[in-house]
């Protein structure tokens, strides 16, 4: 029967559906993380790669730098040239209104006699000139009014080519400044670049890269040391050649008594005039920047980049360089690395992007780069390009 059935309980929702669902999609979520999860790290740059890859930057920045102090001498000299222009203007409208005012004079003295029409209007018309050549007219003035209006057109004609010469000048530097901007900001991105991948490394790290550059130092020394004992053997093989010359019997011929010796020259005075006068000057500038910043785009005298200390140096000697390395290296003559003479330039990598001054041994003064001072340094710490013998 109906009423003696066991009645049916109603149980509460049972969270067991919910939780597996949940538990379901948190496992689900769980895997589609777990590879990122799990991914292993990017393998850390050794501290070879980091030198390789600061050298890299630093290089970089250098060619920058290079591009910078080309842009900046040429915007200096436009700056110079559109103010040399903007002044030409200025001085040549100050004559045009003056010879306005004196075809005014002659407007004004007609306007008194009564004959204002042709003159008064020439004062107003877009070329006097055209105007004068109408025959009826001419007829009308003076010698002096003539040569008044001819010189009224000479003038505006030379002023609107000022004008002209003017704008494109401007426009020269506006281009000029653009460089100017582009290459400092790729200089700073360098060398912020360099920076950041140098404060990456651990103080191991850093220690191991210190050793690193002490064995390149080392290297290069070597080398520098083996160029000074070569350079000292070719200059005592010098000496003694010309020892044997003078100690050497002069013949004479039959019927003539042996010739007088000859009376030697007074020595040089170093007056300035031989390469190694100039060279003297050269070294004695640049030994004193020692100990001196590198600051890109720097011409002294508190801090100078590479090409400025050399463009300096030479100016000490009365030699005119050019701003850039790219320039540099193409005054004077060539020379090989085995006949390098103190004074001599020394360019580095194949961009020639960086230039030092043989000082003799193997060795040279530079303004190295960023965070570094002007000193000695062998000139085989970083790969020759060529050498030029300045003057």
């Amino acid at each position: 029967m109906a009423s003696h059935r066991k009645p049916r309980t109603t149980r509460p929702h049972s969270p067991a559906v919910g939780v597996t669902t949940a538990a379901l999609a948190s496992v689900t979520l769980l895997s589609a993380q777990a590879p990122s999860a799990q991914a292993a790290p990017a393998p850390r740059q050794s501290v070879e790669d980091v030198q390789k890859q600061v050298d890299r930057l630093y290089r970089e920045a250098g060619v920058a730098t290079q591009k910078y102090d080309r842009a900046k001498e040429a915007t200096d000299g436009q700056r110079r040239k559109v103010g040399r222009i903007l002044d030409d203007v200025a001085k040549r409208t100050a004559e045009i209104n003056e010879s306005r005012r004196e075809l005014g004079s002659f407007a004004a003295a007609q306007y008194r006699a009564g004959a204002v029409g042709p003159t008064a209007t020439l004062i107003f018309a877009d070329s006097p000139q055209d105007y004068f050549e109408q025959s009826h007219l001419m007829d009308r003035l003076t010698e002096r009014q003539r040569t008044a209006v001819a010189d009224y057109e000479t003038k505006r004609a030379a002023a609107a080519k000022e004008r002209a010469a003017a704008t494109k000048s401007l426009e020269r530097l506006t281009a000029s400044q653009t460089e100017l901007r582009t290459s400092k900001r790729t200089v700073q991105d360098k060398l912020a670049e360099a920076r950041t991948l140098l404060d990456r490394l651990t103080a191991e790290e850093k220690t191991r890269l210190e050793k690193l550059e002490r064995e390149r130092e080392a290297e290069a020394r070597r080398k520098a040391e083996a160029q000074a004992k070569a350079e000292k053997a070719r200059a005592e093989a010098a000496r003694q050649k010309e020892e044997a010359a003078k100690a050497a019997p002069t013949p004479s011929r039959p019927g003539t008594s042996a010739p007088k010796p000859s009376t030697p020259p007074p020595p040089s005075t170093g007056g300035g005039s031989s390469y190694a006068a100039k060279a003297a000057d050269v070294l004695a500038f640049a030994r004193a920047q020692i100990g001196k910043p590198y600051v890109w785009g720097a011409t002294g005298p508190s801090s100078y980049d590479c090409s400025g200390l050399t463009q300096a140096a030479w100016r000490a000697a009365g030699v005119t360089l050019p701003r850039t390395t790219w320039d540099q290296v193409k005054v004077g003559t060539r020379v090989a690395t085995a006949d390098l003479q103190p004074g001599d330039l020394v360019f580095f990598y194949d961009d020639i992007s960086h230039v030092g001054i043989y000082i003799g041994g193997g060795k040279m003064i530079h303004a190295p780069k960023p965070g570094a001072y002007v000193r000695e340094e062998s000139i085989y710490y970083m790969p020759i390009y060529g050498s030029v013998r300045p003057a």
